[in-house]
């Protein structure tokens, strides 16, 4: 029997309208659409019922998080710079949530909405908000802004800092809330936090699960600024780490305790 969420829809006309922040900290919501198409990923039976979230890395800043009835993909990647050599992420999700449009964190390679600038979107049963913020250290003037997300899926609040550098306001940080889920990159370089930096984040929002991405597993690729996840994890001293495979099946509720997720 076909997937009920495995679909295609015709191309829908792209707005947009940033999500800035104001003198007062106030917001102007946007929306922005855009649709590609492509091959589907099976989704879970605990997915399908809503109950939870599986998350499975594709490499990278690459996750596809399938519950609550909807597929979400985050920063689908071309194989190049930190991410040479990799498999591209060549796959089918409801909405595509990117970083950036860098083409290590934001490639047209994969089929479904994609999602890059800051706004407010309602899509696949979904509330999406995008939050303007620096990429890099130096407020956005070597590789511009990035997109920081949150929305609720399969009853866990989600955070998605896959690919920036930046510090947190306390704008971002009310915006943010305080996530049962925290994706964050931790390799460093001039556009990723550091482990230090990440470290940092993840205790300020008082994430409850964690899972590092952005940063190498070996010999990083030439010209690859970024590092490995072991200062993060160093950084994270005190948390539980659990090295979860390729996926790891998480359902609400987690508790209190802080713990790092590290998927292969």
């Amino acid at each position: 029997m076909p997937d009920p969420t495995c679909r295609f829809a015709p191309p829908l006309r792209r707005t947009t309208a940033p999500l800035r922040r104001t003198a007062n900290n106030g917001l102007r919501l946007g929306v922005g659409l855009a649709l590609a198409g492509g091959l589907c990923l099976p989704v879970p039976a605990m997915a399908q019922k809503g109950g939870g979230v599986t998350i499975t890395n594709l490499g990278h800043s690459a996750l596809m998080i399938q519950g609550g009835g909807a597929r979400v993909l985050l920063n689908p990647f071309q194989a190049v710079g930190c991410a040479a050599g990799l498999s591209e992420p060549r796959v089918s999700a409801d909405v595509i949530l990117a970083s950036s449009q860098l083409k290590d964190e934001g490639a047209p390679v994969a089929s479904g909405k994609f999602l890059v600038k800051p706004g407010s979107y309602r899509l696949a049963g979904l509330q999406i908000e995008g939050i303007a913020a620096p990429h890099d250290r130096v407020g956005g003037r070597r590789f511009g802004n990035a997109t920081l997300w949150r929305w609720r899926q399969g009853g866990l609040d989600i955070a998605h800092l896959g690919g920036t550098a930046g510090r947190l306001s306390p704008a971002d940080r009310v915006l943010l809330g305080r996530p049962d889920v925290l994706i964050i990159g931790v390799g460093g370089g001039g556009k990723v936090y550091t482990g230090q930096e990440a470290a940092e984040v993840a205790r300020e929002l008082q994430a409850r699960r964690v899972i590092p991405v952005q940063y190498n597993s070996g010999k990083p690729p030439a010209g690859c600024d970024q590092g490995s996840v072991e200062p993060f994890l160093k950084a994270m001293a005190g948390a539980t780490v659990r090295r979860s495979g390729r996926t790891v099946s998480l359902v609400p509720p987690l508790g209190d305790g802080m713990v790092v997720e590290v998927l292969r």
